[in-house]
């Protein structure tokens, strides 16, 4: 029997309707799972879906949006919600994975929804050690803190949020069949802080975790220079970067990935897994969009669903 993964169909004037359905069409995503799509009906059948690829939980239909501009819409914001809000139950009820397309952060916002995005959403009802992390084949990276201010980042990089993150990073690589990883810690500040001279978070803050950490059997090592260790990690020398904020991670990530890259949120109740790109407004509507990494998405997902067809 095929595992079922519910799918949320993200921003419906962004491109989420269209990589889903073009995901579903994959035969490799047909032969993989019994997908459960959750999203706004119209433009998923804009889109061409069909009841023949996927059961179609159908939220409100917005007549307002039929004729929308592609943008944040505070329309679009509270249907994209609802539906994420919606696999989020059903994957706690069922142990299922969750697979969520591209919502606009701005469109919540304007939709008045209490979170920044996915994320602080899935934290609070699924999992308060949710962890961001990436994987794309052997390359691998979770980030300590994810939208946030760099201004801000001395004060959230704390021991305490480091070691959280760090221990969820070495089980969720334990997950996916690696014994013992071994992680390294990217630096917070540029030549890891030069013994003080650029910041000195790196003794303060990371030095001490990765001590305690080795204590506990984990194996971390850093922390080292984010530009030269992104080179170490691809050539295989780490199973998994630690990274300190999000384009530490997201820059180095796709340029060393050579395969689709996908969004893991571990920690959490149920599997959850996500494309790496955003509601791309600017060519929504184009029948242009690219869905490789939604459809590695839900392969990943299918792939390491305990569920069976439901």
């Amino acid at each position: 029997m095929k595992p079922v993964v519910f799918i949320t169909a993200g921003d419906p004037l962004g491109i989420g309707p269209e990589v889903t359905v073009k995901a579903l069409k994959s035969p490799l995503v047909q032969h993989a799972c019994s997908p459960i799509v959750i999203g706004e009906p119209c433009s998923l059948f804009r889109a061409g879906f069909s009841d023949s690829l996927a059961r179609l939980i159908s939220m409100d239909s917005c007549e307002c949006l039929q004729d929308a501009p592609h943008g944040p819409t505070e329309a679009g914001g509270i249907s994209s919600f609802k539906a994420v809000e919606l696999g989020c139950k059903l994957a706690l009820r069922t142990s299922c994975p969750l697979v969520t397309a591209p919502i606009s952060k701005q469109s919540w916002a304007l939709g008045h929804i209490p979170y920044v995005g996915h994320t602080e959403l899935l934290r609070e009802r699924a999992g308060k050690d949710g962890l961001m992390m990436f994987v794309s084949g052997p390359i691998r990276c979770a980030l300590v803190s994810e939208h946030f201010s760099i201004a801000d980042l001395p004060h959230i990089i704390t021991r305490a949020r480091v070691a959280n993150a760090a221990r969820c990073f070495a089980q969720a690589l334990h997950r996916l069949g690696i014994s013992r990883p071994r992680i390294a810690f990217c630096a917070l500040n540029p030549h890891a802080g030069d013994n003080g001279k650029f910041g000195t978070e790196e003794h303060t803050v990371l030095e001490p975790v990765i001590r305690t950490l080795h204590r506990k059997g984990i194996c971390a090592e850093g922390p080292f220079p984010v530009d030269s260790l992104w080179a170490a990690h691809a050539h295989g020398q780490y199973d998994g970067l630690l990274c300190m904020y999000h384009d530490q991670a997201l820059l180095g990530l796709k340029l060393a990935a050579h395969e689709p890259i996908v969004h893991v949120t571990a920690g959490l109740k149920f599997l959850r897994t996500s494309p790496t790109h955003g509601t791309a407004f600017d060519i929504a509507g184009k029948n242009c969009a690219d869905a490789q990494s939604m459809t590695a998405a839900i392969l990943f997902a299918a792939a390491r669903s305990k569920c069976p067809e439901i």
